[in-house]
């Protein structure tokens, strides 16, 4: 068999408005795609780099580079690569989880069979997706919360001092919704979240998402028997090891490709989340329909998803994983069962031969 060669391209995605949350603003997402070829066929995964995790472009090109002469021959040798790329680079999850989704899209391709078969999953088990509201004008944010009438469920974006002018004016748009709210760490100590969450209570909600910097857990679990509702751990939630350690101080934790490295090793997380008794769900970031997709085929697996990071932008150049109702749709053919419905750009062509920062 020929080696299996590593071809990077980087993606400019352009937000449809920007994206608010409680530290900082986006409006352009640069993920970068990993496409692993054995000769007659090509898989692809994405690495959605995230700085508050230490990643940027140009880290994920630098390691991907490092990455190619790991891969061998053989595109189902899952856990000799990850075990390389391990050892040759400690952190870097997001490029790992690029690598690591390409040779599952490759190893469907070569089966003829769809990922989620591969971990022997039922895609009529997916559950319903999510939709992000950003921080914005209470005003703003109603009008995007009531454009989201297909989506039953709401994700809200919080951490200011206005959270709740916020919640007030969706929830009289759409009385209907299931409501989420994620501070992402911004209330400063477990007293403010719990006075916050006390105020934002009364509008319904399912539960609040990482209300508190990463840290301590036993902030969080003081936290959590003070909260009239469920909390869950996203930033504070980044490996197994983690699920662990946060046993009993959280409700539920958010698993996301970007951030543990990929497919394996967000199983490990769901599996460690399952033997504490603790929910899961998968989340996403700002991704095309590539690490979207990925991410979906394992939520037959899990509670919950906010899987919307394709949805938020205008030129997504992928068509995977559907949304009909808020369900997750999974695509059956092989692989992440992904196509490309835009011819690669000027800049990602110019991009796809950079292999150091």
């Amino acid at each position: 068999m020929a080696p299996l060669s590593l071809r990077p391209e980087t993606l400019e995605l352009h937000l449809r408005d920007p994206f608010r949350i409680s530290r900082g603003v986006q409006t352009v997402a640069r993920p970068v795609l990993a496409h692993i070829a054995d000769g007659e066929r090509e898989g692809v995964g994405e690495a959605a780099p995230s700085s508050f995790y230490g990643e940027t472009g140009d880290t994920v090109r630098a390691c991907l580079a490092l990455f190619g002469d790991l891969l061998g021959d053989d595109p189902f040798a899952f856990q000799r690569i990850i075990d390389a790329m391990d050892s040759r680079i400690r952190l870097n999850p997001a490029a790992k989880a690029a690598v690591e989704c390409a040779l599952h899209d490759l190893a469907g391709k070569r089966l003829g069979m769809p990922v989620y078969r591969l971990f022997g999953l039922d895609p009529e088990r997916t559950p319903q997706t999510s939709f992000t509201i950003g921080i914005a004008e209470p005003e703003e944010m109603a009008r995007k919360a009531a454009a989201a009438n297909d989506y039953p469920i709401l994700k809200v974006k919080v951490g200011t001092a206005d959270d709740a002018a916020r919640l007030r004016a969706i929830r009289e748009v759409r009385p209907d919704a299931r409501i989420r709210v994620d501070a992402n760490a911004a209330w400063v100590t477990p007293r403010v979240a719990a006075r916050a969450i006390e105020q934002l209570a009364r509008f319904d909600l399912q539960f609040v998402e990482q209300p508190l910097a990463p840290g301590d857990p036993d902030d969080l679990r003081w936290l959590r028997q003070h909260s009239p509702l469920p909390i869950f751990a996203d930033e504070s939630c980044v490996t197994a090891a983690d699920v662990h350690r946060l046993a009993g101080a959280v409700d539920g934790v958010v698993v996301k490709l970007a951030k543990c490295g990929g497919l394996r090793a967000a199983l490990l997380q769901i599996q460690a989340a399952n033997m504490h008794g603790m929910q899961v769900m998968i989340g996403c970031m700002i991704e095309s329909s590539v690490g979207i997709t990925a991410a979906a085929h394992l939520t037959p697996l899990v509670e919950f998803a906010d899987l919307d990071g394709n949805l938020l932008v205008s030129d997504d150049p992928f068509r995977g994983v559907q949304v009909k109702d808020g369900k997750l749709v999974l695509p059956d053919a092989p692989g992440l069962g992904v196509e490309r419905v835009v011819p690669p750009s000027e800049a990602s062509v110019a991009h796809a031969g950079v292999e150091t920062p």
